[in-house]
Order: structure tokens, then C-alpha cells, then sequence
């Protein structure tokens, strides 16, 4: 018998074997800059788009959609936070079948702040619609609202793809709910609408994943449903409750900050500004019919009925885990250049990270290498109880060692539950990052409290975490200026601005909390960093003090206060600089210039504003310091 072909068979078996477990990631970009407008008339613009994605054989092992909003170049930046819908809307060409799946959802930010230029990227797990994402595949960005041709946004949609064995085994969908249900209509009650859906699970089926997008929306009374009230909601399989939470999200914490409207205020589970996570429940099931159910708080509203529900809601039906002992780096947050972590970089000690678990048994322990690439790595073994598909956020240990500018992290997990993982190619990262800038390690610091200095503190503290210097809220007077001349030993260092109120030491909606700021100074008295006061909950500032340092005076540092910014009558700006520059203010009305303003040899001064011939309106005030735009501040006419 000739064996030969049987053996060249078995090789090229295992050759493929070894080939699709190879790590490999691809790119499919179906929108790229795509400048997109509101269409007033109808209060929606679809943009869609065709990509060519994997053949159905391909293996998949993850793909996350990226999604970058910027300021387009032939128009303004577009103003309000709009709900905006990402759809599948079809695979297989133009003849396709129409599925309609949305893929995403975009809250816009509150771009008028914005110049050109400027660009935001978001990002969102998109796996479980990967039987979908295969060959032609038209992918429909729906922008809503009733803004003018004026103003708009360059989108961009990039899927990256991460070649590997998938996790489960997808064996179809079922849709549940999927449009915006009236809520607190005394007139049509949204159990009447959001129904209990009962579907069937295949025999090879063991897990029910259930993936929601929802978010709220109106202004009604006496609650601001729903765009303005919290309500609970609750998921039901089979009559038994397996997620409960209460719909509402903090927006005081967004990395896109400052926006040019009501950025900071909380709202009913979505912000200005953001790409919305879904919420992904999981739950192991049995072959047979299944009833899945949806419930809100009941609540009626008495006037101004308008408030809506709009959800998106899908059943993913998986076979069991492939592997039992299977875990993946999810990601690094400190340290990390990416605009999404802005908020925790640059950092100067404990590594932050996060990873899933893939597998069908719980995670009880790991090794984790990490460091910088160039210095020694450092281990850390972790313990916990992760169940499959969770994730563990992880602060690991030490000062985070770098050279000067750029430089990259390392992460690798090692040895879950003391065993091999079933495939280790997605078990290492690596992250971009720049070091925290080299400062004096003597400084002065200003810090003006604005009115209510009990929302307030400020810290500075070394890389072992040790608190060097602090002032508590308990100890702070409104409307006082705190100067301090600060003295360090060589080494990393954090400043920390904190605001429990979530609303900065400055917002323009609420001129009545006053104006404060916190600037830091060098010893001869010229700035060297200002920390934003439209900050929401605040700001963190890293940096490396070297004895004897001399910041870069050439360099231009400036630092802008623009109050009050819901005014009547008057507005003030004020200006501080480490050097003298020419500046030019406008002050537009939506769009048009109605004040123009040029100084010559600007350091440290104050300008005063009449506005009382000027009409309501987006009232923008920017200020060009040698040419270049360096402020941008919104103001509201009452």
C-alpha cells in the first residue's frame, strides 16, 4: 500500500492546523474621512459603505470595530450629541439578504470647541457578529439630527481582525428588540410593546448570549425621562431575573473633555462623546424552548410625554467553551499613548491592565511579565475566581521605568490555573507610550478655589505612592488663591486634581460654582503647565523632577479662563503666558464673526467683553495667540 499521499495529506492537515493558529491581524476600512451631515428635513442621513471581509472559511478569532469622529475638512465641527446608529445592513453584495444588525452606537460630542484637525477614536467588540462580517458586506453609519449643511464630522470605520480559533462556536441569532419604545406614555405602556420573546436551542447549543445596546432619550415630566432620569431594568431567561441594573452612567469621568455643551451631565446610560459599550450577558442553557423577557421601572409620566427607550437587543446562540484553560490580554491602560486611557497617562507607577477569560473553567491564577521594553520585566501572580467571558482590571506593582519620548510596554500572561493555555498568541501586548515630561523638581503652585471649594482637593504624590504634599477639601476656603513652593527629591511624581461633584473648578452651565484654577510656575514666575478647569471629575499630571531643570522658555505655555460663560450682559478673559505673543480674539455668532480683537505683546492680562449688542446663540470666543489658535470657549446668552 502506498502510504505517500496519506502522508502528504496528514502534513498538509497539520500544516493548516499550524497556519490558523497563527496569530495574523487584517484590516477592513468601509468609511475613510467621510464627511457626514444632518439632513434636517428628515432628522437622518444613512452613509453606507461596502468592505470586503474573510471568506466564511477564514478563522476568526476577534474583531473590534474602530470608530474616529474629527473635524472635516471643508466644513465646521458639527455642535450637538446626536444619536447615531452603526448597521450591518447586508452581507453578500448588493442582492444580498437584508439583516439590518446594529453593529454600534455613537453619542456625538459637542464639537464646537473643536478646530481643524482635531480627531477622537473609539473603539468596540464586534465578534459576535463575525458569521456576519464575511465577503461583501455593506456597512450603513446612520447620522441623526437637524444641524446645517455648515457643520459636520470626517468618519472613519476601521474593523481589525485577529485571525485565530474562535472561542465558541456561533450556531445562529435570534433578534429580540430592536426599535424605540414609548416609556412613561400613559397611553401606550411599554410592556405593551417590549414583549417576551420565546426562542429555540439547538441541540449543539449550550450558551445564550445576549448582547444590548440602550440607551434613553426625551425630556418629559416630572422626571426628565428619559434622557434625564435613572429607571431600572431587568433581563429575565426563562422567568428567572439574570441582569438587573440601573440605567444610568456618570459622564463626568469622559476622556473627550472639554466639550462644548453639557458634556459632564449624567444621563440615562449614555455621554456626549462616546462610543457605547453593550451590554454582553451570558447564560449557559439547555436544548429546548427558552423564553427571554425585558422589563423597565414602571413609571407614567404627567406632561410633555415624549421619553423613549431605543434598544437594540440580539440572542447569539454559541456552543460550549472550545478550551477549558484559554485566557487573552484584553488590554493595557497604563501606560498607553491611546486617546481612550488619556485620563490614567501619562503615569509614572502601577501598570494597569486587563484580561478575559476564554476558557470553560474558572480562572483562579496567573503569571503576569510586564515592563518596558529595554528595562528588566517584573512578574506578578494574580488570583482571583474569573468566570468565562469576564474580565479582571489589574494594577500591578512598581514605578513604570522609560528612556526619554516614546517607548513600549510589555505585557504577557503566563502558566493560568498553573497550566498551558490553550493558545498563547493572544496572551502577550504591547502599547506605545511617552514618558512623563522631565520638570524642575522646584515649582510654585497657584490653586484658586472657585465657591464651593468642598467638592475640591489636590494632591502630589511620589512614584511608591507616598503623599508629599495635599490640600483636602476640609481645608479650603471659596474664592482663595492657595500659592505653595513645592521642593522634590529626584523622581517620578503624580499631581492629582480631584472634583467629587463632577463638574470642574469651571463650567460654563453653571457660572454660579464660580471660577477656579490651578496653574504651576517655575521660579521665576512664568507658567510651565495649566490644568484644565472644565475637567468634570479631574485631572492627573505626571512628570519626572530633575534637580537643577529648566524648562524651555521658547516653548509657549498658556493658560485661558473665560467667566462667566452664561452671561447677560459682559464676559472676562484671562490670559497667562510664559512669553509675550500677539493675540487675536473673534467672537462668532453660530459661525458668523461679530467681534473681532487685536493685542500686541500679551503675557499676563485680563479682557473685558461687552456682548449686549450681540444675539443669542452658539457664541463661540477663540482666542489666536501668534496666529494660532490656543482657546476655544463656548458661551451661552441668556
Amino acid at each position: 500500500m502506498n502510504f505517500r499521499p496519506i502522508l502528504i495529506l496528514v502534513w498538509l492537515i497539520i500544516g493548516y492546523h499550524a497556519i490558523a493558529q497563527k496569530k495574523a491581524i487584517s484590516h477592513v476600512v468601509t468609511h475613510n474621512r467621510t464627511t457626514i451631515i444632518c439632513d434636517a428635513t428628515k432628522g437622518e442621513n444613512p452613509y453606507p459603505a461596502w468592505g470586503v471581509f474573510p471568506k466564511a472559511e477564514y478563522p476568526v478569532r476577534k474583531i473590534t470595530m474602530h470608530v474616529t469622529l474629527g473635524s472635516p475638512d471643508s466644513l465646521n465641527t458639527a455642535h450637538w450629541d446626536y444619536l447615531d446608529h452603526i448597521v450591518l445592513r447586508r452581507k453578500g453584495g448588493a442582492k444580498g439578504e437584508v439583516l439590518n444588525y446594529e453593529l454600534g452606537r455613537m453619542l456625538t460630542p459637542y464639537g464646537s470647541i473643536y478646530n481643524k484637525g482635531w480627531n477622537w477614536k473609539w473603539q468596540v467588540d464586534v465578534t459576535d457578529f463575525a458569521p456576519f462580517l464575511r465577503d461583501s458586506v455593506e456597512i450603513v453609519y446612520v447620522h441623526s439630527g437637524f444641524e446645517d449643511k455648515t457643520v459636520g464630522w470626517a468618519l472613519s470605520i476601521d474593523f481589525e481582525i485577529l485571525s485565530g480559533p474562535p472561542v465558541v462556536t456561533p450556531l445562529g441569532i435570534t433578534p429580540l428588540w430592536n426599535k424605540g419604545y414609548k416609556y412613561g406614555d400613559p397611553n401606550e405602556k411599554i410592556e405593551e410593546n417590549l414583549l417576551p420573546v420565546t426562542y429555540e436551542s439547538l441541540g449543539q447549543a449550550a450558551l445564550s448570549r445576549i448582547r444590548i445596546q440602550h440607551t434613553g432619550h426625551g425630556m418629559d415630566k416630572p422626571r426628565g425621562c428619559s434622557e434625564f432620569c435613572t429607571r431600572w431594568r431587568e433581563l429575565m431567561l426563562d422567568g428567572k431575573v439574570v441582569d438587573l441594573r440601573d440605567m444610568w452612567k456618570k459622564c463626568g469621568d469622559n476622556p473627550l473633555y472639554p466639550q462644548g455643551g453639557t458634556w459632564i451631565f449624567d444621563r440615562a446610560y449614555w455621554c456626549p462623546g462616546d462610543l457605547q459599550q453593550p451590554d454582553v450577558i451570558d447564560v449557559f442553557t439547555k436544548p429546548g424552548p427558552h423564553t427571554a423577557a425585558l422589563r423597565m421601572e414602571p413609571y407614567t409620566a404627567s406632561s410633555n410625554i415624549q421619553a423613549v427607550e431605543n434598544i437594540s437587543a440580539y440572542l447569539f446562540h454559541y456552543s460550549k467553551p472550545k478550551q477549558k484553560i484559554d485566557a487573552a490580554v484584553e488590554s493595557i491602560m497604563v501606560p498607553n499613548d491611546e486617546q481612550r486611557f488619556s485620563r490614567l497617562n501619562p503615569a509614572s507607577s502601577g501598570p494597569r491592565i486587563s484580561f478575559r477569560n476564554l476558557g470553560a473553567d474558572p480562572l483562579h491564577s496567573l503569571t503576569i511579565v510586564y515592563g518596558t521594553k529595554g528595562f528588566p520585566s517584573k512578574r506578578f501572580h494574580w488570583k482571583g475566581n474569573l468566570s468565562f467571558n469576564q474580565v479582571a482590571d489589574v494594577m500591578l506593582p512598581g514605578e513604570i521605568q522609560e528612556k526619554d519620548g516614546e517607548n513600549v510596554f510589555h505585557v504577557a500572561l503566563i502558566k493560568p490555573n498553573g497550566k498551558k493555555d490553550a493558545w498563547s498568541e493572544d496572551n502577550e501586548m504591547e502599547v506605545v507610550f511617552t514618558a512623563p515630561e522631565k520638570f524642575p523638581n522646584e515649582f510654585v503652585v497657584k490653586f484658586l478655589t472657585n465657591k464651593v471649594p468642598q467638592d475640591n482637593s489636590i494632591s502630589l504624590i511620589n512614584a511608591q505612592q507616598d503623599t508629599v504634599f495635599q490640600k483636602k477639601a476640609a481645608q479650603l476656603i471659596a474664592l482663595t488663591l492657595y500659592t505653595d513652593t513645592i521642593r522634590l527629591a529626584a523622581g517620578n511624581y503624580s499631581f492629582r486634581l480631584i472634583d467629587t461633584a463632577g463638574n470642574g473648578l469651571q463650567f460654563w452651565a453653571q457660572p454660579e460654582n464660580g471660577d477656579g484654577y490651578l496653574r504651576i510656575f517655575d521660579l521665576k514666575g512664568n507658567l510651565i503647565h495649566a490644568f484644565e478647569s472644565d475637567c468634570g471629575v479631574g485631572e492627573m499630571f505626571s512628570f519626572k523632577a530633575v534637580p537643577g531643570f529648566e524648562m524651555d522658555t521658547i516653548k509657549a505655555q498658556y493658560a485661558f479662563s473665560l467667566y462667566p460663560r452664561s452671561v447677560v450682559d459682559q464676559t472676562q478673559l484671562n490670559v497667562v503666558s510664559n512669553k509675550q505673543s500677539d493675540m487675536t480674539v473673534r467672537i462668532t455668532v453660530d459661525g458668523v464673526l461679530w467681534q473681532k480683537h487685536e493685542y500686541k505683546a500679551v503675557k499676563n492680562a485680563i479682557f473685558n467683553y461687552d456682548l449686549n449688542h450681540l444675539p443669542k446663540g452658539r457664541i463661540i470666543v477663540e482666542a489666536f495667540m501668534d496666529g494660532i489658535s490656543r482657546f476655544k470657549g463656548r458661551i451661552n446668552k441668556k
